[in-house]
């Protein structure tokens, strides 16, 4: 063989290995490393085990297909062919097909979307919404056929027959399902329903993805009405029931959350009733008592109630007047007599009404002493009924 080009090369390899049936379409199994999504749809990225890697590429017409989302360190088993990329000189895979290794296909893909959903908030207990007391009119999504509606409407009509049921048959399974309930969720809850209730009954896991779907968890949580998701048994579990607003184990179970026991709504009217009539009393009776102290405190200022304290009040004065005019008076009419035994006492015609005299001379001086006169002096010698002019004759000293 003489010199060749490297395009020449390229192409020699590209027509060996495209000719051998072996490479043409075969199954392999690794593990994916540096997985990227394109734009443009393809998937690129690199199968590999414990001591080899080759390239490999998705187109976005097999891609499409999958049920699940690729990621790094997923082991996988592919179908593939093996072509030559010429302008770069390298070979790689052309996978057509890919299942996960050792996991369901559906298993891994579900979940997958519940990681997803998580990470977007659906499954956030903070986004549940809580169910109203009395529902006045109850949605109910299901089969139209199934044994669930018909328990969900007994339980309906035997605790609360008052209240409104509006029924909105759908597929429940099969490829049609997840469409005909994201409608019937949407158009239940542009309506006028106080509550929904999502269900079926039981049956395999496989008869249940209808309630798996993406678009009826997005509907469940964007509806405006509280949501009970009462799909399959107990045991079962489904995106719709980590969605919704309540999770009820069986169709009937959701029936008994959706609305009271009439009887037992009774009780609590009555209960209700009488804790309201209890409130009303104490209320009346306290602004009864804020009244009557109002009326006290308006009475303080109207005009006859003050001139009647004030008439009190000068009454009150006027006793304490007269009594403390009598004390004073009382006082001094002591005093006076006392002043008045006093002088009685020392009048000196009291004096001289006991055979005493008091002697003059003639210019009216007081004779006190033989001392103060001589004989032949005329005197008036004042006596208690009257007064004597005489003449001093003898004069006699003691």
């Amino acid at each position: 063989m003489g010199v060749i080009t490297v395009s020449q090369l390229n192409r020699y390899m590209a027509s060996r290995i495209g000719g051998d049936t072996h490479l043409r379409s075969f199954m392999i199994r690794g593990e994916i490393s540096n997985f990227t999504a394109a734009s443009s749809g393809h998937y690129y990225f690199s199968l590999r085990d414990e001591g080899s890697v080759i390239r490999a590429v998705m187109f976005r017409r097999m891609a499409s297909l999958l049920k699940f989302q690729p990621e790094d360190g997923m082991k996988v088993i592919v179908n593939a062919g093996m072509t030559v990329y010429e302008a770069g000189g390298v070979y790689q895979l052309n996978v057509t097909d890919m299942q996960p290794d050792g996991v369901g296909t559906v298993a891994l893909a579900l979940e997958q979307r519940k990681a997803k959903l998580r990470e977007a908030g659906l499954f956030d207990e903070s986004a549940k919404r809580p169910l109203p007391i009395l529902p006045k009119t109850i949605g109910v999504i299901t089969s139209g056929t199934g044994a669930a509606l018909q328990d969900i409407l007994h339980i309906l009509r035997r605790r609360c027959p008052i209240v409104r049921v509006k029924v909105f048959p759908v597929l429940v399974q099969g490829e049609q399902a997840p469409e005909a309930i994201t409608r019937a969720i949407r158009q239940a809850g542009a309506q006028d329903c106080d509550v929904l209730i999502l269900g079926r009954g039981g049956g395999a896991s496989e008869d249940l993805s209808a309630f798996n779907a993406e678009n009826v968890a997005y509907a469940i949580y964007d509806c405006p009405v509280p949501v009970i998701s009462a799909v399959g048994h107990e045991t079962d579990f489904t995106i719709a029931d980590a969605v919704a607003d309540r999770r009820a184990p069986t169709p009937s179970a959701a029936a008994e959350l959706a609305v009271p026991e009439l009887s037992a709504l009774h009780e609590k009217v009555r209960i209700a009733e009488n804790a309201l009539r209890q409130t009303y009393l104490a209320g009346l009776d306290r602004k009864r008592r804020q009244v009557d102290g109002l009326q006290g405190k308006l009475q303080q200022y109207r005009p006859e109630y003050r001139i009647r304290v004030q008439r009190e009040q000068l009454g009150s004065m006027t006793e304490r007047l007269h009594h403390a005019m009598q004390q004073y008076l009382g006082q001094r009419i002591s005093r006076l007599t006392a002043a008045e035994e006093k002088l009685t006492a020392l009048d000196p015609l009291r004096v001289l009404q006991r055979g005493y005299a008091a002697v003059y001379r003639a210019d009216g001086e007081v004779l006190s002493s033989v001392k103060g006169t001589a004989a032949g002096e005329m005197i008036r010698v004042q006596l208690s009924d009257g007064s004597i002019r005489a003449k001093v004759e003898e004069i006699h000293e003691l």
